[in-house]
């Protein structure tokens, strides 16, 4: 057993009690000041990111704050316009979970002129943000490859399901790719855009398994894309085993089916996620000289063997 499996449950603890203690400490000021927190999200046709919302509301309500969330629906210029009509409405803490991490600089540009605190969240964000809390997503990409190709023999094709251009899909690609080539045996055969939508994972796995008759494996970035590739796996009646990451409830049942072609993902902890970037946005907006600028969240392989004791 490495020794960072034995730290990582201390050190997500560790931040987390580091978050309760900042936002305990906040509960005056923001009852006095009557705190105003906006959060962007990306989408929120997801159970990943309604999880998180659930999250930031009711930390809020621990401090007597007002919060605004918004839904881009994956599209960056509604996002910028929402950050902007946010910053009119008077929020103090912007959490930002960027569409896209270069087309939101323009947002991120407007809320450090009008002094608004901003914290990135589950995705970078180009520009002067204050914070970046995220999860590690090499380490989901790598995890989730590294225990396909271990479920493969080490030898096969295997198909990567891209998608929107931020930087933790980039990690996940980056991360399942380095796995992969570590093993002389696997072949990448294609990298394509699902999308990290159902109905469109659905349609390119479809492809690539006609181009690709002998796909012994697929990764997919989120979990959402992969149920998706799931329907056309089990469609085409082949052998074809499909990991992921996010730790969605959909997945996690998935998994624990009998002979189910979905056999992991890297989960996240979106909760956690939201709560320590509300913390560390705090911390920056009240002048914390010793906080930090980025917070990793640590992530875990779910397998069948684990999928039972798993919930986000």
């Amino acid at each position: 057993m490495k020794i960072s499996d034995i730290t990582a449950p201390f050190r997500k603890t560790a931040i987390a009690a580091a978050s309760a203690t900042i936002l305990a400490a906040g509960t005056a000021s923001a009852d006095e000041h009557n705190l105003t927190i906006g959060m962007s999200f990306q989408e929120l046709n997801n159970e990943y990111f309604v999880t998180m919302q659930r999250a930031l509301e009711s930390a809020a309500k621990s401090i007597g704050a007002e919060v605004i969330t918004t839904d881009a629906r994956h599209d960056v210029a509604k996002q910028v316009s929402d950050v902007e009509d946010m910053i009119q409405r008077g929020i103090d803490i912007l959490l930002l979970n960027p569409a896209d991490s270069v087309g939101i600089e323009t947002a991120v540009l407007a809320a450090k002129e009008a002094g608004v605190t901003t914290v990135a969240i589950d995705a970078q964000a180009n520009g002067p943000v204050d914070g970046f809390v995220g999860s590690k997503n090499y380490d989901a990409g790598y995890k989730a490859c590294d225990y396909l190709a271990e479920q493969l023999g080490g030898e096969g094709q295997v198909a990567l399901l891209d998608g929107i251009p931020v930087v933790p899909i980039l990690q996940r690609i980056e991360g399942c790719t380095a796995s992969l080539d570590e093993h002389d045996g696997i072949e990448i055969v294609t990298k394509q855009n699902g999308r990290q939508e159902r109905t469109h994972a659905m349609t390119v796995t479809e492809n690539i398994i006609q181009a690709n008759p002998d796909l012994d494996g697929i990764f997919s970035v989120n979990d959402i894309g992969s149920l998706g590739a799931l329907i056309a796996i089990e469609a085409s009646g082949k052998d074809i085993k499909l990991v992921s990451v996010d730790g969605h409830p959909e997945a996690i049942a998935e998994i624990q089916k009998d002979n189910s072609p979905f056999i992991a993902t890297s989960a996240q902890y979106p909760a956690d996620m939201v709560r320590v970037g509300l913390g560390l946005a705090l911390a920056k907006q009240w002048g914390a000289s010793t906080a930090p600028a980025e917070i990793p969240i640590d992530i875990e392989l779910i397998d069948r063997d684990k999928a039972a004791d798993f919930s986000w």
